[in-house]
């Protein structure tokens, strides 16, 4: 069994003149994310592996995420591939990973974290939100064979406030 969780970065500002890549977050993605990473803390999953997006609004989600969740950092990854908004990059790189792993986070953007929530799991979703978490567990032993599996977890901020 695989399990992949997708988590959007938090709301990110458009208040400084900055190339899309080194957009902060606002105070509300700060804080929506420290909820929802709280809220998933609660659920005791075991994390093989996590990796984000370089861009500052996944990253500094990342962060907020994994020290929530007492991740140990020497686990985690930055990789180019996550700057993707379709999210074909994103399918070709999971699509890689070592099949040791069974259970892995990323952290990056829409729509591509949209568009594979709802091609792999099996609950329609309109829009993962800034901070939304989805996790998808597939009946499969090799990332190159996860098709459609059984979505598992949906954690959104409103949910929480």
């Amino acid at each position: 069994m695989k399990t992949i969780i997708l988590v959007r970065h938090g709301k990110s500002s458009w208040d400084y003149e900055v190339s899309d890549k080194d957009r902060p977050l606002k105070e509300r993605g700060i804080n929506d994310a420290h909820i929802v990473a709280r809220n998933f803390k609660a659920k005791d999953l075991q994390i093989d592996f996590a990796y984000s997006s370089p861009a500052n609004r996944a990253l500094h989600t990342s962060m907020i995420f994994l020290r929530n969740l007492e991740f140990d950092l020497s686990n985690f990854q930055v990789n180019e591939t996550l700057y993707d908004f379709s999210g074909q990059s994103v399918k070709a790189f999971v699509d890689g990973f070592d099949n040791k792993m069974n259970t892995v986070l990323i952290f990056g953007h829409n729509y591509a974290f949209t568009n594979l929530a709802n091609t792999w799991g099996d609950q329609y979703i309109e829009n993962v939100p800034t901070s939304g978490l989805v996790q998808i567990k597939f009946d499969a032993n090799e990332w190159s064979k996860i098709s459609k599996g059984t979505t598992e977890e949906i954690i959104f901020p409103k949910q929480l406030k």
